[in-house]
């Protein structure tokens, strides 16, 4: 993605040099109420992810939706594919950190079983032959390499909690971790802050590296039926119907805190406070942005 434009300061209302400066008072914030006006009344699939599909001539476009599959092998391989491609698009965003973090599928054929990573191999290495395959119980069904035991104390908790969960992705990123010291939840202060309204939580126990199956099974309890918690003092943590969902959101979730830590500092600096979104609008755009449809097609290339 392209890098963001940088806003030149005001000259006739600057930025306040000082923190005894007093910004001028505004008009508080008024919405007139969102209304969905402009939407695809024939497809449901469009609807779903914002997009309007007829050409003038009335041919029917369909935005592209997670495939179907002639079988279910033909899935599992997609599925170990689509997992290859999150560790890789990881480590491209530099949510690496050594060996640490992990991301898991469901395995469409032993549904209480998970594809994840090898501990011994980096983000940037693995591909759909690395990939093992594990049960409910720890052992590996399919691969020749040892499992990061607390990526199985965790993964193993949220996928028997969460059936409608096929997909988990756990990192040490940067501004995740960094936002996760003050252990509470965002603001819903930008459009992309609202992809996790009223769906993320903060697990506010720090035990240290996630070895006990019951630290596991807390931390699902705290994600709830939630696509998202951060784990304060350790990093965040997503979920999907799809690794492609699972994934996006983890991005989406880090460049989030991101800007509220630039957001929370700009606002003491200045001496102006940040305009929050209200609940109504944050529950209407929720509807826009934070299906899983639209998780799935924000992380297609």
């Amino acid at each position: 993605m392209a890098p963001g434009l940088i806003e030149q300061q005001d000259p006739i209302n600057p930025i306040p040099n000082s923190h005894a400066s007093v910004p001028a008072k505004t008009a508080p914030h008024v919405s007139e109420g969102p209304v969905l006006g402009v939407f695809d009344k024939d497809s449901e699939v469009n609807k779903k992810s914002g997009a309007l599909g007829k050409t003038v001539s009335g041919k029917k476009l369909n935005i592209r939706s997670y495939p179907k599959f002639d079988s279910l092998e033909e899935e599992r391989l997609y599925r170990k594919q689509h997992l290859a491609a999150a560790f890789r698009v990881f480590a491209d965003r530099g949510f690496d950190e050594g060996v640490a973090g992990h991301i898991s599928v469901r395995d469409p054929i032993l549904t209480d079983h998970f594809w994840l990573n090898p501990l011994s191999q980096h983000f940037s290495q693995i591909s759909v032959s690395d990939l093992i395959l594990v049960n409910e119980e720890g052992d590996v069904v399919h691969g020749d390499e040892p499992i990061n035991a607390a990526a199985f104390a965790i993964h193993s908790e949220i996928h028997k909690a969460r059936p409608d969960v096929h997909a988990a992705c756990h990192a040490h990123s940067v501004y995740g971790k960094a936002f996760s010291v003050f252990g509470r939840e965002l603001d819903m202060m930008t459009q992309d802050a609202l992809r996790f309204w009223k769906s993320h939580a903060v697990y506010d126990n720090f035990g240290g590296v996630v070895l006990d199956r019951e630290e596991g099974k807390r931390i699902s309890k705290a994600l709830g039926n939630g696509k998202a918690a951060i784990l304060q003092n350790h990093g965040l943590i997503t979920v999907g119907q799809s690794v492609d969902e699972a994934a996006f959101w983890f991005i989406s979730l880090d460049k989030t805190c991101h800007a509220q830590l630039l957001a929370d500092a700009a606002s003491v600096g200045s001496g102006y406070k940040k305009i929050l979104i209200s609940d109504e609008e944050a529950e209407f755009s929720y509807n826009q942005v934070g299906t899983p449809e639209k998780g799935w097609l924000a992380f297609q290339g």
